[in-house]
């Protein structure tokens, strides 16, 4: 059983020969800047334990939250933010692709999407890097209390164009906790545990 609840910040870490111990499983969050990851961690746990920041592109380490003593929560970067520049985007592919290499603690990819936008050119690329390496993902969409009927309705175009199956996307809302029921479910599953506690 695996209390959401119980997280507490670990550390920041530059690369993956940094990250904290004892090694736990891992949950890693991806996305581009401003697409929610913090809110994400503070909608899952119902605790503000990740600073959601009016500033695209503050985090620039892999932030470990350990969760109830049995999985690493680790808010990765965002990208595409421009304000950034050139060696942020350079340092940030570099340090993803050694998180994502030969990491054999990590169970499972949360791949945040804006569901009022279309997928970006970077945004396509890592979902290209997830399936090419075969790394297991799972697609969140986030700020759907924020869509209006035309916005909707797109997303749903959208998700008949690009093939999505049901299993392999959630919705989430920040309005809306019990749009993290299922999330909690899959992630709980990536790491071998049979029961979720709200």
């Amino acid at each position: 059983m695996i209390n959401f609840r119980n997280i507490s910040f670990v550390k920041s870490a530059p690369s993956l020969g940094e990250r904290p111990a004892p090694r736990f499983p891992e949950v890693v969050l991806t996305g581009r800047s401003n697409v929610g990851k913090s809110s994400l961690i503070n909608g899952l746990t119902g605790h503000k334990v990740a600073k959601v920041s009016a500033t695209p592109g503050k985090t620039v380490l892999l932030n470990y939250y350990l969760v109830d003593e049995a999985f690493y929560m680790v808010d990765a970067p965002g990208y595409g933010y421009a304000a950034s520049g050139s060696r942020h985007v350079a340092t940030f592919a570099m340090m993803m692709e050694g998180y994502f290499r030969d990491n054999k603690e990590l169970r499972l990819v949360l791949m945040l999407l804006d569901a009022r936008r279309i997928p970006s050119k970077n945004d396509r690329e890592l979902l290209d890097l997830l399936a090419k390496d075969a790394l297991p993902h799972l697609l969140v969409f986030t700020k759907t209390d924020k869509m209006n009927q035309a916005e909707t309705a797109a997303f749903h175009k959208m998700i008949r164009e690009l093939g999505y199956d049901k299993d392999k996307y959630v919705l989430t809302s920040t309005k809306e906790p019990r749009s993290y029921d299922e999330l909690k479910k899959r992630v709980a599953a990536a790491i071998g545990a049979d029961m979720v506690a709200s």
